[in-house]
């Protein structure tokens, strides 16, 4: 009953700010003069038209709530207007042809760096303060403290200009499982995985160590377990347990992409066509993939705060 209470308390909260912060957007981009990337003749007549019928020059107030109306009763998120390969479709159809690209990169980039950043951690608080310890945490605090795209720009020249192993940009096509479009995701996915790797690492040592130095495990080796029986029977499912609802808000935030990265790497999904519609200033798609990465994000912090329940029955969300 109490985890009930709670999902419904957050679903709540979560319902009013992401309304929030899409009533600010809307506002704030209604706001802004209405630009069209056409040169003026017959087609920018009918772009105009096309603007009054859909209340483009109506009141915000008024645009908003039609806004709204069209989405629940039609399932009309709006159509692209300055993308130049997208104009007049639908955004809801350029959104799904965006997204299965963003996705795959995104899960392989978390296969890879889940389980080497857990392992590295383990091996790190095993190891606590002698040289492989100090090894990995120098490393961990450099990886984390350089942005991605700087790890992209030396993989793009090491693996892919000087080694020649793999093409600097990703081939373009749909045959998403095939292996020349894989081999040429591989330089997004390591260029995403440091960061992924070293806060896996970081945050697995410092669990795991404050855990190895707790009075059961005292326990435990005083009624005969071996290091390595105490540490996996019980230092790595206590100290898992703070972890893993990280790694479920990781695998539920594969949908938001990575902006940086898919532009430099030539990748077509929703990263790179939000920042296309931010610099077009392409409304309705702005709108629609602005809302998709707040609505994301708010999920991830759900999901994660009651998987706490869910991994450890000692956690009641909501108890008092």
């Amino acid at each position: 009953m109490y985890m009930f209470k709670y999902i419904m308390k957050r679903l709540g909260l979560l319902l009013m700010t992401f309304v929030i912060i899409e009533i600010i957007c809307f506002v704030l981009i209604k706001a802004l003069p209405i630009v069209i990337d056409i040169q003026v003749g017959k087609d920018r007549d009918i772009i105009d038209a096309q603007l009054r019928a859909r209340g483009y020059y109506d009141p915000i107030p008024v645009q908003f709530w039609n806004y709204i109306v069209r989405i629940f009763t039609k399932g009309d998120f709006g159509i692209c207007l300055n993308l130049p390969e997208h104009r007049n479709h639908p955004v809801l159809e350029v959104f799904s042809s965006k997204l299965p690209p963003t996705i795959l990169i995104n899960i392989y980039s978390s296969l890879v760096s889940v389980p080497i950043g857990i392992m590295l951690g383990i091996f790190a608080a095993l190891r606590k303060n002698k040289w492989q310890d100090q090894v990995i945490s120098t490393s961990v605090m450099v990886f984390i403290s350089v942005p991605s795209f700087v790890y992209a720009f030396l993989v793009q020249f090491i693996f892919c200009f000087l080694l020649g192993w793999f093409p600097l940009l990703m081939k373009s096509g749909y045959d998403y499982f095939s292996w020349p479009m894989f081999q040429s995701m591989i330089p997004a996915v390591i260029s995403m995985s440091f960061g992924s790797i070293a806060g896996y690492t970081r945050y697995t040592r410092a669990e795991l160590t404050e855990v190895l130095t707790n009075d059961y495990m005292l326990l435990a080796r005083t009624k005969g377990l071996t290091k390595a029986q105490a540490t996996t029977r019980h230092a790595l499912r206590n100290a898992m347990v703070p972890i893993f609802p990280s790694i479920i808000g990781e695998f539920i935030g594969v949908l938001s992409g990575s902006l940086i990265i898919e532009k430099i790497f030539s990748i077509p999904g929703i990263g790179g066509l939000y920042l296309t519609s931010i610099n077009s200033m392409d409304y309705d798609s702005f709108m629609f993939l602005s809302g998709f990465y707040i609505l994301v994000g708010l999920l991830a912090s759900l999901v994660i705060d009651i998987s706490y329940g869910i991994i450890d029955p000692r956690i009641r969300m909501g108890a008092k």
